[in-house]
């Protein structure tokens, strides 16, 4: 069980470091590289489908804001919607970073398939709803977003703020943690050391970015919003997978029941909501399911980026899913067909 807390200690690390890296290049960007896409229509498949492949849910945002404005089509909301796994993309890229890689490019072509197809069948049957409320990235003036100034750096550390003081500490000791093997692989390999290098990019974000950037991003968003969430959703996964697989012995239960279980992966993708997904992708690190129910299951589930949709409009809500559980089904009935 110690083994488990670490374990969800040192996922919750690398998806806390690579949020504030996301976090960062997203206002250092101001997401103007996408702006040339939108002009033709497999431009905003292409676009939908890269901004949902982007790990977290903020470009699964940025597509329902665009949507709601008129800028995007509904079939690039499925395309964004399909390619994206929201927060679970970091803890997949934590556990498995070859597989996670992989699957994210097929996510990719099948939401850009997925996307032109529901375009060509249901055409302007289905409207934006221009009064979509989003959570979008809040974009400053050059002022308050230059994230590096050599001449604010020691004044900000003679001030330190209580949020730059806690984020620098915790990283500190991730870093120091993983160096003496306290969390993380045993041994030195390229994912300990892809880990440590990306959490001492983290820990000189946190060193060197503004106090605004810092407290309205990093603390409140990142810090106080995700990770606790990511934390219990992994924690509480490895502890059920431990209990059933470990104390249970459930295992070969689970491998016999490869339909019934790929019906209730594709069910739960349907909950709106970042961290479910977590117990499939738990499963599959055991052995205990096929990819093509790994697949399935992120093909249907969106993380949190389909919930201003369903705030404001339910019928647009029931039509996104219901193509993705479709889909999921699909992919997922042939894939395990294949022996996938």
């Amino acid at each position: 069980m110690i083994g488990t807390v670490q374990h969800a200690l040192m996922i919750t690390g690398f998806v806390f470091v690579m949020m504030l890296v996301v976090e960062y290049a997203n206002v250092m960007t101001r997401g103007s590289w996408g702006e040339s896409f939108t002009r033709h229509k497999w431009g905003q498949y292409v676009l939908a489908g890269l901004l949902g492949a982007t790990p977290g849910c903020l470009g699964a945002f940025a597509v329902v804001a665009m949507y709601s404005h008129g800028i995007l089509s509904l079939g690039a909301v499925v395309t964004a919607m399909i390619a994206t796994s929201g927060d679970e993309s970091f803890v997949m890229l934590a556990m498995i970073p070859k597989p996670a890689l992989v699957l994210f490019a097929v996510l990719l072509v099948l939401g850009i398939a997925t996307g032109a197809l529901t375009d060509a069948v249901l055409g302007r049957r289905i409207r934006s709803r221009r009064e979509l409320h989003v959570h979008t990235m809040e974009v400053h003036d050059d002022a308050v977003c230059e994230c590096f100034s050599r001449r604010q750096v020691l004044q900000q550390w003679q001030d330190c703020s209580p949020a730059r003081g806690i984020l620098s500490s915790v990283l500190g000791i991730f870093c120091l943690a993983l160096i003496l093997g306290w969390v993380g692989p045993a041994s030195w390999n390229w994912i300990r050391v892809t880990i440590l290098v990306v959490s001492a990019l983290g820990l000189f974000i946190v060193s060197t970015v503004p106090d605004h950037f810092l407290i309205e991003h990093l603390w409140k968003h990142v810090a106080r919003q995700h990770v606790p969430r990511v934390f219990l959703w992994t924690l509480g996964a490895l502890i059920v997978m431990y209990v059933m697989t470990e104390q249970l012995h459930l295992t070969e239960t689970i491998r016999q029941g490869r339909w019934i279980m790929l019906l209730i992966a594709c069910m739960v993708g349907l909950i709106p909501e970042s961290g479910p997904h977590l117990i499939f992708l738990t499963l599959y690190v055991q052995g205990s399911i096929p990819v093509s129910i790994l697949l399935a299951s992120s093909i249907v589930q969106d993380g949190h980026g389909m919930l201003p949709v369903l705030a404001n409009s339910r019928h647009q809500f029931v039509v996104i899913k219901a193509i993705n559980l479709a889909l999921g089904l699909f992919v997922g009935a042939v894939a395990l067909s294949l022996g996938l």
